[in-house]
C-alpha cells in the first residue's frame, strides 16, 4: 500500500486505493470521492424480540451519518472558503515554502506549470471547498473539492508536488 503524506507537515492525505489521474501537465492529481453511510449496523442474529419481550425499537442507538470517505478516511479538516487574492496569497506561500523540499529537476517542472494549475484552481475558486491534513498546520497543502456537472459525489484536487509517497 502506497500512502500520500504532505512533503511540508507530513499529514497523511491520499492512497492507493484512492486512484487518481494527473491534470494540467501533472501538477494536480483529481481524484473521486464518494458519499459513505457510517453507523447503523442492521445485525440480525436469529432472535425474536417480541416473543422476549422487547419492544420493536429497543435495542442501539446507532448514530447514521453520511461522511465522503476521503475527508472522513484522512481526517481531512475543512477551512473557511478564499476568495482570488486571499487563494493567490495562500498559493505565493506555499510555493515558496514547497520548492527548496523539491529535487531540483522537480523544482524546475514545478516553477514552469505551477502557473497553469493556479489558474485552473483560480477558475473554479468559487466551486471550491477548501481542506487540510489532520494537523490543521498553516503551511501544508491545501487539498480542494468541487462537484463536477451534475455529480453527487465530490472530486479532489490534490497539488501532485506536495506530496511524499510512502510504502507501508
Amino acid at each position: 500500500m502506497l500512502l500520500y503524506q504532505d512533503l511540508i507537515t507530513g499529514d497523511e492525505l491520499l492512497s492507493d486505493s484512492f486512484p487518481y489521474k494527473e491534470i494540467e501537465n501533472g501538477m494536480l492529481w483529481e481524484v473521486e470521492g464518494k458519499w459513505v453511510v457510517q453507523g447503523a449496523v442492521d445485525v440480525d442474529i436469529g432472535a425474536n424480540p417480541s416473543a422476549e419481550g422487547a419492544d420493536e425499537d429497543e435495542g442501539v442507538d446507532d448514530q447514521v451519518q453520511k461522511v465522503v470517505d476521503i475527508v472522513d478516511t484522512f481526517r481531512l479538516q475543512e477551512q473557511p472558503s478564499f476568495d482570488k487574492k486571499q487563494f493567490l496569497t495562500f498559493m505565493k506561500r506555499y510555493i515558496k515554502l514547497l520548492t527548496p523540499n523539491l529535487e531540483e529537476e522537480k523544482q524546475e517542472l514545478f516553477k514552469k506549470n505551477i502557473e497553469g494549475a493556479t489558474k485552473y484552481l483560480l477558475s473554479k475558486i468559487k466551486d471550491l471547498q477548501f481542506f487540510v491534513g489532520e494537523s490543521m498546520h498553516d503551511d501544508g497543502s491545501l487539498v480542494f473539492a468541487y462537484y463536477k456537472d451534475g455529480a453527487a459525489d465530490p472530486t479532489f484536487l490534490y497539488l501532485a508536488h506536495g506530496l511524499k509517497e510512502i510504502k507501508c
